[in-house]
């Protein structure tokens, strides 16, 4: 099989248990190149519980989890970014009192190529590696539209502004994949025109394949490709956006009865 038949990922039975809650019950995904996929249901639904098994927070209790063909099933979550998958979560996490741009070098540094002794005594090597991985920072602000805020402290920028540093940041590592957690969270109607926008831009540049978590509809239809649809950690639909809205399942559990 040739690599380009090889999903970027692809899940195969996962299942995760919390005591006798199934999180994620006999969940399976195949993830192609370049594709936005939407993980869509009601809060509780497991989604989030997805993520948190395919980036190693998790392991599961039984299935299997493929990166580009590659067994990262239980793998630790440093090995997980260092394969390429990039994250950001629904509540935003960044070094609230660092810089812009420090916000983006610091995620990086995992891909630092220099020992700690280097570092220590600020040996040749490790001057140049960080002024590569400073100016592969500003490149990546300056996608999102932050370049001219590299000293600005993050906790004062604009609730959509630190949204896109959150994504400059997952991408720090050039993944293959970015997982997105419910990136309109908190947003109003414009703004999220803007992250819709924005999010094709990133596909397009980067030609990254997109995994998503978002409950706006008109994002989800904005963006994904195709959706899956889970309630009580339990795939209910699959399909386009079109297809998912209509299909009565999805109506009942989660888009709020025949209206």
């Amino acid at each position: 099989m040739s690599n380009e038949n090889i999903p970027v990922l692809e899940m195969q039975n996962v299942e995760k248990h919390f005591g006798g809650v199934h999180a994620i019950d006999n969940f399976s995904l195949k993830l192609e190149k370049g594709q936005i996929h939407g993980l869509i249901g009601p809060n509780g639904a497991g989604k989030t519980t997805i993520f948190n098994n395919i980036t190693g927070i998790y392991a599961p209790d039984s299935g299997k989890i493929l990166l580009n063909g590659q067994d990262i099933t239980g793998s630790k979550p440093y090995k997980v970014a260092q394969l390429g998958i990039g994250r950001t979560f629904q509540n935003i996490r960044l070094f609230s009192n660092l810089s812009v741009l420090d916000n983006v070098v610091i995620a990086s540094n995992l891909d630092a190529s220099y020992n700690l002794p280097q570092a220590f005594f600020k040996t040749r090597k490790y001057k140049e590696r960080e002024k590569f991985l400073a100016e592969k920072a500003i490149d990546l602000l300056d996608v999102v539209g932050l370049a001219d805020k590299v000293n600005e402290k993050a906790s004062s920028l604009p609730y959509g502004h630190q949204r896109k540093l959150e994504i400059a940041r997952a991408m720090a590592l050039d993944p293959k994949l970015l997982l997105l957690d419910e990136p309109a969270a908190g947003m109003n109607e414009e703004e999220s025109l803007d992250l819709v926008n924005f999010v094709h831009q990133i596909r397009e540049r980067f030609d990254i394949t997109i995994l998503m978590i978002e409950h706006h509809m008109d994002v989800v239809t904005g963006l994904c490709d195709f959706c899956t649809v889970l309630n009580f950690g339990k795939t209910i639909a699959t399909g386009t956006p079109a297809e998912v809205k209509s299909n009565p399942e999805v109506i009942k559990a989660y888009l709020g009865g025949a209206d």
